[in-house]
C-alpha cells in the first residue's frame, strides 16, 4: 500500500507523517485490496471559525470504487482523527456490503447503509449563502468574492443506477456522475429528501423526459405518504 501525505498552507511534520502511517495500517485490515491512500491537509486562514481552519481529506484507492472522507478541526491531528473515524466507518460498510453480496443473506437496505451519513443543509439557497458571506466580507473590508469554482475530470464508467447510488454514498457526496449502462447516457444521481434519490440524464435536443419511480436492487418502493 502506497501512502502519500501532502499539505497546502500547512507544514507536514515528520511526527504527523508517522502518526498517519501508524494509523493507516487499519485500512489494510478492512480493505485488503487497497493500492494507495492519499492524505491531503489544508489550512484556510480565512475560515469563519478557528475550530475549522484545518481540513484533512483521506482517499482510499483500490480495485473497487474510491472511498473518501473529510473533516475540519482547529489542528491537523484532530482533523485527521475525525476524518479517519469517518473513513473506517465507510470501509466497514463497504466490506459488509461485499460479504452480503457473496453470501446467502439479503442485501442491506439503503436507509440502514446510509443512516449515519449527514443530511445536506437545504435551509438556504446558494445565492442566499453567497450574499450573506459577501456582506460579512464587506463588513471586514475584504472585497474579494467568496465564490470558488473548482474543476475535476474523471474517466467515464458505465454502471447501473443501483451501483451509482452505492458509489455516491461510499464517497460521501450528495451527487455522483456516471454513464447509465442501460441507456449509455451521461447521468447524475443525487440525494433527495429522506431515502429518496433522483436521476438526471442527458438526452438529445428536443427529447422529452419521462419521470418514473423504481426500487433499490429490485425491491418494491414504499408508497408515497
Amino acid at each position: 500500500m502506497d501512502l502519500t501525505v501532502s499539505g497546502r498552507n500547512v507544514t507536514i511534520t515528520e511526527r504527523f507523517q508517522e502518526y498517519a502511517e501508524d494509523r493507516a495500517t487499519k485500512i489494510e485490515q478492512l480493505a485488503p485490496k487497497v493500492q494507495r491512500v492519499d492524505i491531503k491537509v489544508a489550512r484556510d486562514a480565512h475560515a469563519r471559525s478557528a475550530a475549522s481552519q484545518v481540513t484533512v481529506e483521506i482517499t482510499v484507492l483500490g480495485s473497487g470504487p474510491a472511498i473518501r472522507a473529510e473533516a475540519h478541526a482547529s489542528d491537523k491531528f484532530s482533523a485527521f482523527d475525525l476524518t479517519f473515524a469517518k473513513l473506517l466507518e465507510r470501509l466497514r460498510r463497504a466490506r459488509d456490503k461485499h460479504k452480503v453480496h457473496h453470501g446467502r443473506h439479503n442485501p442491506q437496505a439503503v436507509h440502514q447503509a446510509t443512516g449515519a451519513l449527514p443530511v445536506a443543509d437545504t435551509s438556504a439557497t446558494l445565492a442566499e449563502q453567497v450574499l450573506e458571506e459577501q456582506r460579512e466580507r464587506d463588513a471586514d473590508g475584504i472585497a474579494e468574492t467568496p465564490v470558488e469554482i473548482r474543476t475535476k475530470a474523471f474517466p467515464a464508467k458505465a454502471m447501473s443506477i443501483d451501483d451509482a447510488v452505492d458509489n455516491m454514498e461510499l464517497v460521501g457526496h450528495p451527487f455522483y456522475l456516471f454513464l447509465d449502462e442501460s441507456t449509455g447516457r451521461p447521468s447524475v444521481v443525487y440525494r433527495r429528501k429522506g431515502w429518496s434519490y433522483g436521476i438526471i440524464s442527458l438526452g438529445k435536443e428536443g427529447e422529452e423526459g419521462l419521470a418514473s419511480v423504481s426500487g433499490y436492487r429490485g425491491a418494491v418502493p414504499a408508497p408515497a405518504e
